[in-house]
C-alpha cells in the first residue's frame, strides 16, 4: 500500500457540490430517508443500509439534525415515497464513459431527462452494462488530515484496519477498501482514533481516458447539467484531471 494523489478529481466534484450544497443536502436525505425505510429500523446499529446511508452523509456535513429529519420521515404516516436505484450507462463528449446513479420514483422521467442531457451535451445514453465494465466498485473513507496521524503512521493505521489504498488531499485523506469491507474499516479507524469524516461506495474509473481542457470542459457541463436533477445521485466519468485541467476549471 502507497499513499497516492488523484485528487484533482475529487476536488473538482468536492467543489461542484459545495457549490449546490443545498441540492446535495436535499439528495442525501432522500438516501438517508429511503435506506431507513428499506431497513424498517430507525436504529442505524440495526439497520446496514442505513448506517452506510448514515455514514455518506455525514461525509458530506449533512448537518445531524437533517439526518435525524430524514430517517424520523421514514416511518412518518404518508411520507417517504417509494424511490428505486436506477443506473443510466453512456459516452459524453471525447468518448469519455459515464456512470449515472439515480433514486427516482417515477423511472419515465428520470430516464427522459438523463436521455435529453446526453443529447444536448453531444453524447450517446448506451444500455446497461456498456460502460459499467470499465468502472470497479470500491468503498471510499474521508479522513479529516487536522488531527491525523502523519502519512506513514497512517499508511499503517489503515493497512491494520483492512484498506486497500490511501491517496492524499489538500484537507483530507481518502481511504478505498473493497465494497463489503468499508464500514468495518470505518469502525476499525474510528476505534484508533482516526478522525473519520464519512464513508461511502463510490466508481473508480479502471483506465483514465486523457483528453484536452476544452473537452474537458464539455464534459463537466454535461455532469453538471445531470447533477441538476434531484433523482440523479451520483455521476461517474473516466476522464483523467490533470493538473492542467483543474487549474483550468478552478
Amino acid at each position: 500500500m502507497s499513499g497516492h494523489s488523484k485528487w484533482a478529481t475529487t476536488k473538482h466534484r468536492k467543489a461542484a457540490q459545495d457549490k449546490k450544497r443545498s441540492a446535495l443536502f436535499s439528495k442525501l436525505s432522500r438516501i438517508v430517508t429511503v435506506a431507513a425505510k428499506t431497513g424498517g429500523d430507525p436504529n442505524p446499529e440495526n439497520n446496514a443500509p442505513l448506517a452506510a446511508a448514515i455514514a455518506k452523509a455525514k461525509s458530506y456535513s449533512l448537518p445531524k439534525d437533517k439526518i435525524e429529519a430524514a430517517i424520523a420521515k421514514a416511518f412518518a404516516a404518508g411520507e417517504g415515497a417509494n424511490f428505486e436505484e436506477v443506473v443510466y450507462e453512456g459516452y459524453g463528449p471525447a468518448g469519455v464513459a459515464l456512470y449515472v446513479e439515480a433514486l427516482t420514483d417515477n423511472r419515465n422521467r428520470t430516464a427522459a431527462d438523463v436521455r435529453s442531457a446526453f443529447t444536448r451535451a453531444g453524447g450517446n445514453l448506451g444500455a446497461s452494462g456498456s460502460v459499467a465494465f470499465l468502472f470497479e466498485r470500491k468503498g471510499q473513507i474521508t479522513i479529516e488530515k487536522a488531527g491525523a496521524s502523519d502519512e506513514e503512521e497512517l499508511l499503517m493505521l489503515v493497512a491494520d484496519a483492512g484498506g486497500d489504498d490511501m491517496e492524499e488531499g489538500e484537507e483530507e485523506w481518502l481511504v478505498y477498501t473493497s465494497p463489503g469491507d468499508v464500514m468495518a474499516v470505518n469502525a476499525a479507524l474510528e476505534s484508533a482514533g482516526v478522525p473519520v469524516k464519512g464513508a461511502e461506495l463510490v466508481m473508480e474509473p479502471v483506465t483514465a481516458s486523457v483528453v484536452s481542457v476544452s473537452d474537458a470542459r464539455k464534459v463537466f457541463r454535461l455532469i453538471d447539467a445531470l447533477e441538476e436533477y434531484d433523482d440523479i445521485q451520483n455521476v461517474y466519468h473516466t476522464m483523467e484531471l490533470t493538473e492542467e485541467i483543474a487549474a483550468a476549471l478552478d
